[in-house]
């Protein structure tokens, strides 16, 4: 029986490496998203609208489900209306990532647009009138004020991100919560195995949280809080 939890544990490596591949694409697609939302350009504005609209009102599994399944019908389909024989099947690690990136980059979104609307326009427009181009003063003055005002909601996000990964179980990824699964069924044994599982996801997320405290007492240093 200890070789199944020996298992448990690596299959927790990828979990990790889902979780911190999902989190790099969520960031990135977050921050193009707020963008677009406060570019003032209607199609960019409309198009970002949808995404966040959307995404947050379909439920993580069905669009997990969608995208591996949905996309190796559509791509194979592509294939066969251009006259080739070949097919193509959907990595699950990648289509894991990236969907989990997809879903939480909607709601990253919404955390980096209120973060940077949090931050008084006059600093902005300072910054500009000292010669400050866009990039270098979002650089300078945006980003690490906005990653102050963005880091509870993020936090948040991450928590519940790291959770999601078990989802990537149910097309075939052989991370921690497959293999407690497979474990279950061979030992009858299912109690154990999941509260070690949930164990180690309570380890992540407690050090997760650990660390991005730290990393909010470094960006609030010299901020003064009103009593709550």
């Amino acid at each position: 029986m200890n070789a199944y939890y020996v298992a448990i544990l690596q299959g927790s490596v990828l979990t990790v490496g889902v979780s911190l591949a999902a989190l790099l694409v969520s960031i990135v697609l977050g921050l193009l998203g707020a963008a677009a939302k406060l570019s003032g350009n209607r199609m960019l504005v409309a198009i970002a609208t949808v995404y966040t609209t959307v995404i947050r009102g379909i439920p993580d599994l069905v669009v997990m489900l969608l995208v591996f399944y949905g996309g190796t019908i559509g791509l194979n389909h592509l294939l066969e209306l251009m006259g080739s024989k070949a097919s193509v099947d959907i990595n699950p690690f990648a289509a894991g990532v990236l969907t989990i990136g997809f879903i939480y980059g909607a709601y990253m979104t919404e955390s980096f647009r209120g973060a940077i609307l949090s931050i008084p326009k006059g600093q902005m427009e300072a910054a500009w009138a000292f010669g400050m181009g866009r990039v270098q003063t979002f650089i300078r003055i945006t980003a690490p004020q906005m990653v102050r005002y963005a880091l509870p909601s993020f936090t948040n996000n991450w928590l519940v991100l790291i959770k999601a990964t078990a989802l990537v179980s149910l097309i075939g990824l052989k991370e921690m919560t497959y293999l407690a699964k497979q474990a279950s069924a061979a030992t009858r044994s299912p109690f154990a195995f999941f509260m070690f599982t949930g164990a180690l996801f309570l380890i992540y997320t407690s050090v997760s949280l650990y660390a991005l405290r730290k990393v909010n007492e470094r960006y609030s240093m010299g901020v003064k809080r009103g009593a709550l």
